[in-house]
């Protein structure tokens, strides 16, 4: 696929897609949330939503206020270099992250399947440099590119029970932080006191799409203090402007 070329697919009768690629890569990202931007800055009548990914933005639209050509043609008029103001993060978090077995439930296990011991699957976790590409499967939970290749793991073929809130989890090449208690087919490798999601914060994602982050390794009591006061609603990672 020719990204600078994006495909417009229909889902539906009231909703496109426009794909500016075929893999999860940051420039494909960062196009896919500068077309965002200038559609939450000044969108056309009859646009309802729009839902970035790792590679596509989602709209929805009302077709009896605006008509899927209409909509494209305006799209097509904003795209030009859409990307380039969105080619770098403008900001990163720093989340404490526990990585004591007793928050990190899954380490051991896979530790032992990528030849690793949990302390250096630990130290390779916490030393990446990621990107959040979007939110998806659940409210608050936020996917995260740039796993070392070495910690690439297939998920699970059965899910495990309900992940921990905060579960630092890896699956795939992909990481994830998980906002609510729910089955999944990842592992859980580490565990951050911090609140992804809280409907009583404004606003109530914490990281934005296209923001980097980073873990910083805590004990376990460190995670119960912090916890304490994330439970709380102190917010509890930092974030550092970038731009």
């Amino acid at each position: 696929m020719d990204d600078e070329t994006p495909r417009f697919l229909d889902c539906g009768e009231s909703a496109l897609s426009v794909e500016f690629g075929d893999s999860v890569d940051p420039a494909v990202n960062a196009r896919v949330l500068a077309l965002d931007e200038r559609l939450r800055a000044a969108p056309p009548a009859g646009l309802c939503e729009t839902t970035p990914t790792y590679r596509a933005l989602f709209l929805r639209y009302e077709p009896l206020a605006i008509s899927r050509a209409a909509l494209v043609a305006a799209i097509e008029g904003l795209i030009g270099t859409a990307g380039v103001e969105a080619s770098q993060p403008s900001a990163r978090w720093t989340f404490p992250c526990c990585y004591d077995p007793e928050f990190a439930e899954d380490i051991g296990e896979a530790a032992a399947l990528l030849g690793q011991t949990a302390q250096s699957l630990a130290q390779l976790h916490a030393g990446a440099d990621y990107r959040a590409y979007m939110y998806g499967f659940a409210p608050g939970w936020c996917y995260l590119g740039g796993l070392p290749q070495a910690l690439a793991i297939p998920r699970r073929a059965t899910p495990r029970g309900p992940t921990p809130q905060g579960g630092a989890l890896i699956g795939g090449a992909l990481s994830l932080i998980a906002a609510s208690p729910m089955p999944t087919g990842w592992y859980v490798v580490g565990r951050t006191p911090e609140r992804m999601f809280a409907l009583d914060r404004n606003p109530p994602f914490l990281v934005a799409p296209g923001d980097a982050v980073r873990f910083e390794p805590i004990d376990a009591k460190t995670f119960l203090s912090l916890d304490a006061r994330a439970l709380a609603g102190e917010i509890v990672a930092r974030r550092e402007t970038l731009l």
